[in-house]
């Protein structure tokens, strides 16, 4: 006999566990400058001479992101209900961090979802 209360039940586990990804996944860490993206995609704007206006920059609210040692640029984003990770990133606005968290890809786009971030040595 068959129970489509049942089916329905397992399809739903099946997509879940796609949908959640993978137990226990490995956090990862980027280190490098934190960039105010408003200043360095049009001019390129970047380094210890533009520190302070990607601090404004940041205060304001404009997007961040983050040049790795090896040269990739990730847009950075808060941890839905984590975002106080976020607010640690703004203060290091312009100036190198270690950021743990997620890195994804979509559409050709990298992001990097922050859970926690220090000023790099």
């Amino acid at each position: 006999m068959f129970r489509p209360i049942g089916a329905v039940l397992a399809v739903v586990m099946v997509a879940a566990m796609f949908v959640a990804g993978p137990a226990g996944a490995a956090e990862e860490s980027v280190t490098g400058e934190i960039l105010d993206m408003a200043c360095f995609i049009p001019k390129g704007a970047k380094g210890p001479a533009h520190r302070k206006c990607a601090l404004t920059c940041a205060e304001h609210g404009m997007p961040l992101g983050v040049l790795t040692d090896d040269e990739q640029v990730y847009l950075l984003y808060p941890k839905h209900g984590k975002e106080k990770a976020f607010d640690a990133v703004k203060g290091l606005a312009g100036s190198r961090a270690v950021l743990k968290g997620k890195a994804d890809e979509r559409m050709g786009m990298r992001g990097f979802e922050v859970h926690s971030a220090t000023a790099a040595e």
